[in-house]
């Protein structure tokens, strides 16, 4: 392009030069515009040719930074999807290995569910002949229930001994005899014998001192009939003493009062294989 148009240039200079002297000023001038013209023509060329240089070193900047951003990405791509990949095989893992646990934790609840009705069917069962054995004390204040999976032999004091004694009566041992000839029957049944008390304070009864006094060794009287006359084994008893603390009605009545001295026997079917799937 440059050199066509200053090849033009020069013919029309040469002709210009060569015809002076014949040219009129008209063409004269014609000539001078088209120079200028071809002039203006080659700086426009110029400045467009520069203008085109800049615009191509620009696109590949542009492409350039494209690529390195495409490649940037590519990169992100692919780790991200290695990401995933792991995610998806380690919650796959991760499912199955929750889905082991909820069936075995499934069948440890069954086999919980099967002890605690064997329990409590067992509890039935031994109320039942509680009942059957003690029906003839019921008017004297004896009374058999059943909660949380336990049998409660409750007795009141008048039933067992005489007033402010620890020595069980005739009617009391009885009462005992007939128990004991039950539980001698379930050698599973574990027993507990907490003697209770009314809140009114002791007094002039000796070595007893108090309300805990008397509540432990009621207790362990009863304890001791069952074990030396009745031969139930030791090992299977236990004694406490719970006081006033454990009311079953209020104190400020002559009846509630009754109803608070007692010796509750608290039967509970041994839970060995309870606790041993509790412990797995």
């Amino acid at each position: 392009m440059k050199r066509i148009t200053l090849f033009l240039a020069v013919v029309l200079f040469a002709s210009a030069f060569t015809s002076c002297v014949v040219l009129s000023p008209k063409k004269y001038k014609a000539l001078l515009a088209r120079q200028d013209s071809l002039n203006n023509g080659w700086n426009d060329s110029h400045v467009s040719n520069g203008n085109l240089e800049k615009t191509i070193a620009k696109l590949k900047r542009d492409t350039a930074d494209l690529y390195g951003r495409l490649n940037e990405m590519e990169g992100k791509y692919n780790e991200a999807s290695g990401k995933f990949s792991k995610l998806k095989s380690n919650s796959s893992s991760e499912i199955k290995k929750l889905s082991d646990d909820l069936k075995k934790r499934e069948e440890r609840l069954k086999e919980v569910e099967d002890v605690l009705r064997k329990r409590d069917e067992a509890s039935n069962q031994l109320k039942e002949k509680l009942q059957q054995a003690l029906l003839g004390f019921t008017k004297n204040g004896l009374t058999v229930e059943m909660k949380n999976g336990k049998v409660y032999v409750s007795l009141t004091d008048k039933l067992l001994f005489p007033s402010g004694s620890i020595i069980i009566d005739e009617k009391g041992k009885q009462a005992l005899s007939q128990l004991a000839a039950v539980l001698k029957q379930q050698p599973e049944i574990i027993i507990a014998v907490e003697g209770h008390t009314d809140s009114q304070k002791i007094n002039n009864l000796g070595q007893i001192k108090d309300n805990w006094d008397l509540s432990v060794l009621r207790s362990t009287s009863v304890v001791r009939f069952l074990t030396e006359t009745e031969k139930v084994p030791g090992i299977r008893l236990t004694a406490t003493g719970k006081g006033e603390f454990q009311p079953l009605d209020s104190n400020s009545s002559a009846e509630g009062r009754s109803k608070n001295r007692r010796i509750e026997i608290v039967l509970s079917p041994k839970l060995d294989e309870l606790y041993d799937l509790i412990k797995k």
